[in-house]
């Protein structure tokens, strides 16, 4: 899977590719079809696929003060385009140069000229360029002008809703992981390097492995059903604190993995904690003793639910 870089220009066995054009943050149900359009779009011509992004999000860039509301990192994203079929991923840099690019600009400069693309695939709600003055009419438009073909792909409906990133994150602030999953058709999940900790949880029998929570989205603080998998491939099963663990001054944020069965040393190295069910909020205990009580309850109940899918 290569990965370009918006400002340089495609190399030219990338070059007219289809183009699949979004944020693709948590690439949900909604943002497969745009995808998947393009890939197939992509296939019957003989040409490459692209899938591009942005990064960061620019409601980052223009909002920079905000909570973070990540649901993928970069490498996330590249892997999924990969499965998806993409043979390559763009990304576009999202700064003030790009964010002052006119609609018109954007498609013949940088689709069109820099990356030389066929065609693009967007979503019936896509906007882009300086003031969001573009949308897919704009793209068929100036597209037609420069030998650029644009597509648009409806939205998906789940319930009678749409798919969508927010209502996503909406699931996880809410503790609903069953939701979220649903919505992206995989657990939601966050992929960090190991930390070494205060190492509370190895002195009461529960060694976790320690994991900053970065630009992610933060889901709803308590105990979770989770499955990690480590560098090698394995995928072990596991119960997670994810906040700031009240019973222990002073408060820290962190997610928390404990994985059954496991006793090899994880520091330095990079897993991905995926949220399958939710147990229970935070609390405070009195005593280490009820903590590790209440653990051991955690423990087993995450172990039935994980069981049982």
């Amino acid at each position: 899977m290569t990965r370009l870089d918006s400002r340089e220009r495609v190399p030219a066995p990338l070059r007219g590719a289809i183009v699949a054009l979004g944020n693709f943050d948590g690439f949900h149900q909604g943002h497969q079809a745009v995808a998947g359009e393009a890939v197939r779009w992509a296939k019957e011509q003989g040409r490459p696929a692209i899938i591009a992004t942005f990064d960061p999000h620019p409601v980052r860039h223009f909002a920079p003060h905000i909570p973070p509301f990540r649901l993928t990192t970069l490498d996330q994203r590249e892997e999924l385009f990969g499965a998806a079929g993409a043979d390559a991923m763009l990304v576009f840099h999202f700064d003030d140069a790009l964010a002052g690019t006119t609609a018109e600009d954007f498609v013949r400069e940088l689709l069109a000229g820099r990356i030389g693309a066929a065609g693009v695939v967007t979503g019936e709600d896509f906007t882009f360029g300086k003031g969001r003055g573009g949308n897919v009419q704009v793209l068929r438009d100036v597209g037609a002008t420069c030998g650029l073909e644009a597509r648009a792909v409806g939205p998906v409906l789940e319930s009678r809703e749409v798919v969508s990133s927010s209502r996503i994150r909406d699931a996880l602030k809410a503790g609903e992981c069953e939701t979220a999953t649903r919505l992206l058709t995989r657990p939601f999940a966050i992929r960090g390097v190991v930390q070494h900790g205060d190492k509370r949880g190895r002195e009461i029998g529960y060694p976790t492995a320690n994991l900053p929570l970065g630009t992610y989205l933060r889901p709803r603080y308590g105990i979770y059903a989770v499955t990690g998998r480590l560098p090698d491939g394995r995928v072990l099963k596991g119960a997670a604190n994810l906040g700031v663990r009240p019973t222990f001054d002073p408060p820290k944020e962190l997610l928390e993995p404990y994985f059954f069965d496991f006793s090899g040393d994880l520091y330095g190295q990079e897993i991905e904690v995926a949220f399958h069910h939710f147990l229970r909020p935070e609390a405070k205990f009195d005593s280490l003793d009820a903590l590790m009580a209440q653990m051991e309850k955690d423990c087993e109940e995450a172990k039935r639910l994980l069981a049982a899918e």
